[in-house]
Formats: C-alpha cells, structure tokens, sequence
C-alpha cells in the first residue's frame, strides 16, 4: 500500500472514530436552524469547537458577526474548506416521517432543506481528520476553515472575497450535499446579486390640501386626517414596485436561459391599518442569471421601476446591495482528483433504518413503500462528464453557467473543486414533498451517510494537495490558463463588491429572540390563523 493511501486511511478512521460526537454536533446544528445573518449560536458552536481543536479562530471577519476564519499549520501548500450553517425561513419539520412542523416554534420557522447542517460538518469533519494525519506525521501545511454565514443570500463569501480574505491559496475544496455522488465538471453556477429597495414617505403632510374641505368659521388647523386625503405612502410604493417588476419582467431577458427573479417583503415594524400613510416599506429582490451583463440589465430595469413607483406615491426610494457574485470557475485538475477520492470512498450506504424512514414518508403521502426507496442516482456514483451532460440537457448552447451559489467566489482566487455528495432523496418524493427531505435532514441514520461521505472524500483530498506538489502545479497552471496569468491576469475577474463593502447585518432579517414568551422564532407560536376562508 502507498504511503498516500495509509495518510487517507487514517483520515477516514478519525472520521469514523469521531462519527457519534459528530453526529450530535449535526443535530444541534440542524435544530437551531438559523437564518441568514443571524447564525449566532451556530457560528458558536463551530468557533469553539476549533478552538478546542487548536485552531487560531478569528471571529466577526469582514465585519459579519457569525462570520470567522480557523486557521492552524504552518509551511507547506494553503488549502481552504469552509461551512455554511444558515437555515430557510418557512421549512420548520419535525423529524418524523410525515408533515408536521416542530411544536417549540412557529409554524412557518426555519429549517435546513440543502442541508447546511450536513455541509457544514461534512467540511469540518474532513478537515479535523486531514489536521489529524497532518500533525501525526509532521506534513508541512495550512489548513484554513472558513464559517461562511447567509449562503441562502450569497452573504459572505463575495465579502470576504473583496476584503483579502481568499488572497494567497493553493486550493480550495467546496463541498455541498446535493442530488447526487459527483464533482462539477464545465457548467458551474452562475451569479447572484440582491438589493434592497426601501421606500420612505418622508413628508406625507404635503399631500394634503385642507383648503379643499370649505368649513365655515373653522380653522383648517383642526382638520382631522380622518376627513382629508391622505398621501400614499410607503406600501404602495412597495405594491407599485412589485407590480412593476412583475409586468416587465419579460422585458429584462428573454426567456431564453436560465434565470429568475425572486423577491422578499421586509418587516417593516408596522402592525395596524391606521388612517396614517405608511412611512417604511423595503423589499429585497434577488436575481440570478448565467452573466454578469445580464444581471446589470436586471437590475437597470429595477432601479427605473423603484424611482417610477416612489413618484407616483410621494416616497423617496433607496437601493442597498446585499450581495453580488460572479460566475463560477471551473478546474478539471481538481474535479478528477477529487472524484478519484469519491470512487475511493463509494456512494452513501443507507441501513435499513433510514428504509424504514423513507418507506413510512412515502406511505404518508398515499405512496405504495418501495423495498429500496431511495432514487438510483443517490446510491451510486455519476462521473463528472456525464453528470456535466445530464445538467446541460435543458440549456441553450451558449450558456455556461446555471443557477446560483456564493462557492463562485473561491473559484477566481486559487483551484478550486466543487464536488456533491448525495442527500437520501426518496422515490416519488424529491421533487415535490420537500417536508419529506427536510424530516430526513434531522434524522443521524439519513444525513449521517451524506456527510461522511463528504467528509472522506474532502480529507482524502487535502492528504492528496498536501502531499502531492505535481497535482497542485497542475491544478496551478490550469488556474492561470484560464484566467489569463492567475489573479489580476487578463481573464480575471476581481469581486464585484468594493474592498470597503459594509455587510448589510442591520437590515431587518428575520431571526430568533428572547421575550417573555421565552425563546422563539420572531413570529410567536399561534395555535391558529382564524377561520378557514377555503371552499
């Protein structure tokens, strides 16, 4: 046996001596589901225990609170792996085989769908067995784990991009769970970007005309607003916005690629219909699309609707960016060693407790239960030129890019390999019954698979960028080749936001908080939306 294969075999045997405590570690993780931006004890969670682990755990990077960057090691090449931990608003499920939300919070909380959990402590996992193996054998190295928080918005990644934090790598391994067992190939994802559109009603008094009401012998001074016309305000600039965009949507792009636009309605603090016009209202609207063009003509669009709508209703309109990404970069160096990794590892393995699981969800929803439950496509492996055929099927031929995640932004900074490993989606479920794959997330017999898996996979990877240097000059001179000369080179890409971008961690995002009520999600636990108005 090669000295590379006893390294990988003794990564995986810290990842399975190691499977209980991190197991645990998911499901605390998975049960706080928090969202974006407001990751605190998650991010927590993870700091501590890198901290425990030796790493140098800086906290708060690129002014994110529930950001931070671990490093430990010294010498030898600097690879990078990172978590995400944010969960999505209006996914709250239970672990157990059919829809039923978690009874300690609202209904319609947060739960992990991706799932984030299993990412996050996949990465994790993989690096804490590469350090492991690192520091048993004295390889020289630096291992840096970064917590990237608000991926469901593309938060932080373009943030710490632009501010240096991805300055000087050899390599970066993203990981994500997915559909399937394979590493992305040619077609990466594409970008993101997102504002919010806060629309302000500052002087609603000079709308009114008293002088239009004749009262004999009254001072117009005491006029109610009750009996004059009051000024439109905020919510219908909002209203007028939304409608807007809805209308000329068809004229931003033509429906010719892949590309959506997506909107959010903020809290805006108000809770009563008051004869008063509304002073706030913000919505956020996020678009993704396969260029960057693209995405300026959106966005060209949007700004001309917000300053229409914020005329027509007395407001004055603002626009504040959350995010902007790019596009993603491929490297088939990397693909194909870490894929080598991946075959190594196998497929996820599913006992016959997580079958029972999936057989009594598929009975939930009126399915005859199959003896194997789980699509083909999760217990197998896909090589990465099929699944790049397989995902290009539906797309025109020119596009090069498709759907969105912040990973992107790794990718223009060193080589950089994104790989999956497959989630236990269910047999007539995945497609549609998303609190089926949500129950599952929370489930250790289910999720566990899924992120070991990626765990092997990314240790045995780091053993190979640590103590290979042919691979990683390979992976190297693909990297400059395709960015004409590496970083700043002539088909280089810089980040789209300014190096003094401010995160935008004070807008109203929806999270948890403490009252009288206890601990909850910001909207309290109700036992019920009033009386059904369905037929």
């Amino acid at each position: 046996m090669e000295n590379s294969d006893v390294q990988k075999s003794a990564a995986w045997d810290v990842i399975d001596k190691r499977t209980p405590e991190l197991s645990e570690f998911h499901h605390a993780i998975w049960d706080y589901a928090e969202t974006a931006w407001r990751e605190y004890r998650s991010a927590r969670a993870y700091t501590e225990l890198l901290r425990r682990e030796g790493f140098d755990v800086e906290v708060g990077s690129g002014q994110m609170p529930t950001a931070f960057v671990a490093r430990w090691g010294t010498g030898g090449p600097l690879l990078g792996a990172y978590a995400e931990y944010d969960a999505v608003p209006h996914n709250n499920q239970a672990p157990v085989p059919r829809r039923e939300p978690r009874p300690d919070r609202h209904p319609f909380a947060p739960g992990h769908t991706d799932p984030h959990s299993a990412l996050g402590v996949g990465a994790l996992a993989g690096v804490l067995a590469a350090k492991a193996v690192m520091e048993r054998e004295r390889l020289p190295g630096r291992l840096v784990f970064f917590g990237e928080p608000a991926e469901k918005v593309c938060g932080s990644k373009p943030v710490h991009a632009a501010k240096g934090y991805y300055d000087g790598f050899d390599a970066f391994v993203s990981y994500h769970p997915y559909l399937a067992n394979t590493a992305e190939w040619d077609t990466h994802n594409g970008c993101y970007w997102s504002a919010v559109f806060t629309f302000v009603c500052d002087e609603p008094r000079t709308w009114n005309l008293p002088n239009l009401i004749p009262i004999a012998g009254k001072s117009r001074a005491v006029l109610s607003s009750h009996v004059i016309s009051r000024s439109p305000g905020a919510l219908d600039a909002l209203m007028m916005m939304y409608t807007a965009t809805k209308y000329t949507k068809e004229n931003m792009f033509p429906h010719t690629a892949s590309w959506t636009l997506c909107e959010a309605i903020l809290a805006n603090g108000s809770a009563t219909s008051d004869n008063l016009s509304p002073r706030f209202a913000q919505i956020q609207y996020a678009w993704r699309s396969p260029t960057l063009e693209i995405q300026q003509q959106i966005f060209r669009v949007l700004e001309e609707n917000a300053r229409a709508a914020a005329a027509v209703t007395n407001c004055t309109p603002h626009v504040r960016w959350v995010t902007k990404t790019r596009m993603g970069l491929r490297n088939h160096t990397l693909a194909r060693a870490t894929y080598a990794n991946l075959t190594r590892v196998g497929p996820p393995v599913w006992g016959e407790e997580a079958r029972a699981f999936a057989r009594a969800c598929q009975e939930a929803e009126g399915l005859v239960p199959d003896s194997d439950p789980f699509v083909p496509q999760a217990t197998q492996l896909t090589d990465p030129e099929e699944w790049e055929a397989e995902s290009r099927a539906a797309l025109p031929p020119w596009q090069e890019h498709v759907g969105a995640d912040d990973y992107v932004e790794y990718t223009w900074h060193a080589p950089t390999v994104r790989f999956f490993t497959a989630k236990p989606s269910i047999r007539g479920l995945a497609a549609w019954a998303h609190w089926a794959n949500n129950a599952a997330n929370g489930v250790p017999a289910l999720i566990d698979p899924t992120w070991i898996t990626g765990a092997k996979t990314i240790a045995a990877t780091l053993m190979d960028l640590v103590t290979q240097p042919e691979l990683l000059a390979r992976a190297r001179a693909e990297f400059e080749e395709r960015t004409g000369g590496g970083v700043g080179g002539t088909k280089w890409i810089p980040p789209q936001l300014p190096r003094d971008f401010s995160p935008p961690v004070d807008l109203p995002w929806p999270e948890y908080s403490e009252t009288p009520r206890g601990f909850d999600w910001y909207l309290p636990r109700t036992h019920t939306f009033g009386e059904s108005l369905s037929r």
